[in-house]
């Protein structure tokens, strides 16, 4: 009885191991934690509409601080920017090459630590809570 105690009790803190390692998909509405994550991911999971844009938005909340940190992925956000960067004149007339570039699909948080105060956006030590108040889905990697 002892030896399945042990096998069940190890089973469990495995599996609470293994799901803090990966958070998962986090619909719109969602939320998702992550505990002392050396490194976060977030990352659009759908295409979205013509409306948003595939624009995923969402906040992280830090216990390690009690801060929030806003968070916008637009991969397909272009800000309305024409294909040539020389404007009205064109990209050979200024002889420049274009700066256009459109949005991120994914941001990654790495954990920093040694700061003076503990306001730090690098700060993701403890639990983290990743909130999803957009309207694409995003998944979230804890690493």
């Amino acid at each position: 009885m002892k030896k399945l105690a042990i096998v069940l009790l190890v089973t469990i803190a495995s599996f609470c191991l293994a799901a803090s390692a990966f958070a998962g998909s986090v619909a719109p509405g969602g939320m998702t934690k992550c505990n002392n994550a050396g490194s976060i991911t977030i990352a659009t999971a759908g295409g979205g509409d013509a409306e948003d844009r595939g624009n995923a938005n969402g906040y992280i909340w830090k216990s390690s601080n009690f801060t929030t940190v806003q968070f916008t992925l637009g991969p397909n956000d272009h800000q309305g920017f024409s294909g040539n960067g020389g404007g009205a004149a064109g990209n050979s007339q200024v002889k420049m090459p274009s700066k256009h570039s459109m949005g991120h699909n994914s941001i990654t948080f790495k954990g920093q630590n040694n700061f003076s105060r503990g306001d730090s956006i690098g700060d993701i030590s403890g639990e983290v809570r990743i909130h999803n108040t957009g309207t694409v889905p995003v998944t979230v990697s804890c690493g």
